[in-house]
């Protein structure tokens, strides 16, 4: 199987250009992002501190999340509830930075992700998918943008949901989980020695999603 695995920070438009290249690909997608803000998304609605990890341990037990395409679109499901559309505000980014953080949430998470992998061509985003999660992934891509772009990007996508969003708000939280992730004593966000760097600041999405397809399409031709 090959895989394409795709790191960044908060922002950089993982999942809008990761799904875009899946489907130039023909391969499966694997948002990993959204795992992790299906934990957390499940810890606050059940009252519990995401940074605690005796609160989360407690929890884990009750969690089962899984990932289904239906339509040709990557759902999340939490306990057999589709919760896609719950898990992409500003406070379930945070909890979701917090909830990475904890040891026992990332074994939680490691087997399905490493699964998928197995028995797919895919494409796999989040924070240590090339580092940790696939360090043997044939491509290994590190997708950035400044954070100003980043913060600009993620309140245009709130917007559009209908959510209110200050961009100085916005902001402020792109800067702060970019420390949290980055800081980490586990699995810190990082880019592999490998991976290619794509620096994003400035592009338009469809400009964004056409760099990384050529550089992926460049680097699969190598293999």
């Amino acid at each position: 199987m090959i895989a394409v695995a795709i790191d960044g920070p908060a922002g950089a438009g993982k999942s809008t250009i990761a799904r875009a290249l899946a489907k130039r690909l023909g391969y499966i997608y694997v948002d990993t992002g959204a795992l992790y803000r299906a934990v957390g998304y499940f810890a606050i609605k059940n009252g519990a501190d995401t940074t605690s990890e005796s609160d989360i341990l407690r929890l884990l037990p009750k969690i089962d999340v899984a990932l289904r395409f239906v339509n040709g679109e990557q759902r999340v499901f939490l306990n057999g509830e589709d919760v896609s559309d719950y898990i992409r505000t500003p406070e379930m980014s945070m909890a979701a930075s917090n909830v990475s953080a904890l040891p026992a949430v990332r074994d939680f998470l490691f087997s399905l992700q490493q699964n998928l992998a197995k028995s797919n061509h895919v494409v796999m985003d989040g924070r240590d998918i090339g580092t940790v999660v696939l360090p043997d992934a044939q491509v290994k891509i590190f997708l950035t943008a400044a954070a100003e772009d980043r913060a600009g990007r993620r309140q245009h996508e709130l917007q559009r949901k209908g959510l209110d969003a200050d961009y100085n708000e916005v902001l402020k939280d792109v800067v702060q989980r970019d420390y949290n992730d980055s800081h980490r004593a586990i699995a810190p966000l990082k880019q592999a020695d490998d991976a290619i760097l794509v620096d994003t600041t400035g592009n338009t999405k469809q400009q964004s999603i056409d760099q990384l397809i050529s550089v992926v399409e460049d680097a699969l031709s190598k293999l």
